[in-house]
């Protein structure tokens, strides 16, 4: 087998959702050992969401979680529990690339925030995947892809103008935002490599 960019490097996938899930299947499509973490019960929200064969609903058989999911290993913890926390502190601790999708300030109120990650393992870089960002005056709002799709701008040009505004079918702002994610985050993984620095990546 040929060798990978990114072989070598390992991926915590802590997020949920498309974009967060998807920055990190380019990751391992990549080479990298990518292990995803799953809340008890009942896992990631995709695991909801169709296609699922002869439309039968199955947590095990959704067809996005299947495709954002490929060449990925998995574990369950739970991020509310302290000895879960533990275990993903000691995770994130051996591994060069943290992934996640909560609401903005959810990881530091769990206590595991970047500045605290870092403080033992200083060359982590860790992707932080939000509709609106972590600061700013629209970062506490809910989404839908509509949303998204619309504060690009690019529904501006979508569509004939003598009528209303189209978007592009399916998850498309939220793919462009894993994309962004995977190539920054690639970035920031190897100026980590060259100068054992890590960094905090925002990606909204």
């Amino acid at each position: 087998m040929p060798y990978l960019a990114l072989e070598g490097i390992r991926v915590i996938d802590a997020a949920t959702g498309v974009a967060g899930p998807f920055c990190a299947k380019l990751l391992a499509d990549y080479g990298a050992e990518v292990i995803k973490v799953e809340r008890p019960g009942t896992g990631d929200s995709s695991r909801a969401t169709g296609p699922f064969p002869d439309d039968l609903r199955h947590p095990e058989k959704s067809g996005l979680f299947l495709h954002l999911n490929t060449n990925k290993r998995g574990v369950t913890l739970d991020l509310a529990n302290p000895a879960g926390r533990d275990l993903f502190r000691r995770l994130v601790r051996e591994s060069d690339i943290l992934v996640e999708s909560g609401p903005p300030g959810e990881m530091d109120s769990l206590g595991l925030g970047y500045q605290e990650l870092a403080v033992s393992n200083p060359g982590l870089v860790m992707t932080s995947i939000t509709p609106f960002s972590q600061t700013g005056p629209h970062s506490g709002h809910e989404f839908t892809e509509l949303t998204l799709f619309a504060t690009t701008g690019a529904m501006n040009r979508e569509g004939i103008p003598v009528r209303e505004p189209l978007k592009y079918g399916g998850e498309t702002a939220q793919y462009f935002a894993g994309n962004a994610a995977a190539a920054a985050t690639m970035a920031a993984s190897f100026s980590s490599l060259l100068s054992g620095r890590g960094q905090w990546i925002d990606i909204s």
